[in-house]
């Protein structure tokens, strides 16, 4: 199986890419947004997207979106083929272009809606948190991508607070902070073990002389 950032070698793919899409929704009976293969070969011939493939076969897909002037980034339109679910592929894939968006653009939160627990789960290993929409873009060319969602009308009614996907975002100026305090923690307490240390051996030394004396 090979993982690799598409390009324009793969566009023969966007119109399977998007069939397979639209048939995982029909399976699931949740709301997914439709993509064309003009908006798919977009993202290919920009290196916006993950292709995994075996051999020439089509196995899955996702896809880079940017928006707020590159402040956040989403990663959409995961997709795995039929024949290849099960397997560990989604994970992979997801892995690969949450590593690319990190490399591309450094500095933007990376964020996602999604209805699949296992897209969730995956999400939040990779340090990802649930938050509320008012925390994602508020850039109205996102939204309006949910158009083609069955349940665009929840949304539409919660003016944008709400729907049934949920919301959750990879701020890596959050995670940066995260990991010193943890750092912190870690010297601290090493530091407050030599010290102890110290304090033992200074003190046996002082016994020591006292019973010289």
């Amino acid at each position: 199986m090979q993982i690799t950032v598409a390009d324009k070698s793969h566009v023969k793919y966007a119109q399977i890419i998007c069939d397979t899409i639209e048939e995982s929704a029909k399976q699931r009976g949740t709301g997914i947004a439709k993509r064309t293969p003009e908006y798919i070969s977009t993202k290919i011939l920009n290196g916006n997207a993950i292709i995994a493939l075996e051999g020439d076969k089509f196995a899955g897909f996702c896809y880079i979106e940017t928006w707020s002037h590159n402040k956040f980034v989403a990663n959409s339109g995961l997709i795995v083929h039929p024949d290849y679910r099960g397997d560990g592929l989604a994970r992979a894939i997801k892995e690969k272009i949450f590593e690319h968006s990190r490399k591309k653009f450094p500095g933007a939160k990376i964020f996602g809606i999604t209805t699949g627990l296992a897209v969730m789960k995956i999400n939040y290993e990779l340090g990802y948190q649930p938050v509320t929409f008012s925390e994602l873009t508020d850039d109205p060319t996102f939204w309006k991508g949910c158009q083609t969602c069955k349940n665009y009308d929840i949304l539409t009614r919660t003016d944008h607070k709400m729907c049934l996907c949920t919301g959750m975002l990879y701020d890596p100026k959050k995670k940066e902070e995260a990991g010193k305090k943890s750092k912190q923690r870690v010297d601290y307490e090493t530091d407050s073990k030599v010290l102890k240390r110290l304090k033992e051996l200074k003190q046996s030394i002082f016994l020591k002389k006292e019973k010289l004396k």
